[in-house]
């Protein structure tokens, strides 16, 4: 988490390498995010660019200091959300991995977990990607996608429950 409030100040006063700073802070957290939403690394990659423009160019309309990361993930969402209007559905799976931490021998299940989370409707990956990567709340994510927070939480709900059934059926 971002917690150099200094920093994101000199960014918004202008300075560039205090914007490129917090950029390479959050960079992984925002590829990921994309790539987990619209499924395909090149328009993943031009949707956290674009952002970044956008963070870059308006950093000094940001109201607070501590909100940064969920601002320019709001930013992101909306370029996200925008996309996935526009781009047909694209292959069901894709040949660059995601980075991850975690050891090989688990790679088959992070695999399987990819697919499945791929095979979920448009706005059920959007949000479970809202949540997880972006830690945006039901109410967050409702408010940013027009929707009802229990509509958020039940479409949440019932996604992951899709994913564990189809885990579960796999083993």
């Amino acid at each position: 988490m971002i917690q150099n409030l200094q920093q994101i100040k000199k960014a918004k006063s202008g300075d560039v390498d205090a914007f490129a700073a917090l950029y390479s802070e959050i960079y992984l957290d925002l590829y990921r995010f994309a790539l987990y939403s619209l499924r395909s690394p090149a328009d993943a990659e031009d949707a956290v660019s674009e952002t970044v423009i956008d963070a870059f160019t308006s950093i000094q309309k940001l109201r607070s200091e501590e909100s940064f990361k969920a601002w320019i993930f709001k930013i992101l969402s909306a370029k996200c959300k925008r996309r996935m209007r526009f781009i047909q559905p694209l292959l069901d799976e894709f040949s660059e991995t995601i980075p991850d931490e975690n050891s090989s021998e688990n790679l088959a299940e992070l695999i399987d977990v990819r697919n499945y989370f791929f095979q979920l409707k448009d706005e059920e990956r959007l949000i479970i990607s809202m949540h997880i990567f972006a830690g945006y709340t039901s109410q967050e994510i409702a408010k940013i996608l027009h929707l009802n927070p229990n509509t958020v939480r039940s479409k949440e709900s019932r996604a992951l429950k899709k994913l564990s059934v189809q885990l579960s059926d796999h083993k």
